[in-house]
C-alpha cells in the first residue's frame, strides 16, 4: 500500500469521524437533507478509494486529457 492510499484512507476516516461526532453531540443533524451529506460523500469516496484505488474524479480527469504524475518524478 502506498503513502497516497494511506493518506486517502485516513483523510476519509477523519471526515466521517468528525461528521459522526458532530451528529452524536447534536451539532449536525444528519437525519435531515443538508450539505453535510455532500461532506459524507466526499469522506466515503476518499475512504473507499484508499482501498480500491478507484476515484471518480481521477477517471473524469483522465478522460479530459490530464496526465498522472510519473513515478520517476515523485519523491
Amino acid at each position: 500500500m502506498t503513502i497516497e492510499r494511506i493518506v486517502r484512507i485516513v483523510a476519509g476516516f477523519f471526515i466521517l469521524l468528525s461528521l459522526g461526532l458532530a451528529h452524536a453531540t447534536g451539532q449536525a443533524d444528519l437525519s435531515q437533507v443538508s450539505w453535510m451529506w455532500f461532506t459524507a460523500f466526499v469522506g466515503l469516496n476518499l475512504f473507499q478509494s484508499g482501498f480500491t484505488n478507484l476515484c471518480p474524479l481521477v477517471t473524469i480527469l483522465k478522460k479530459l486529457g490530464f496526465k498522472e504524475a510519473s513515478a520517476a518524478g515523485a519523491n
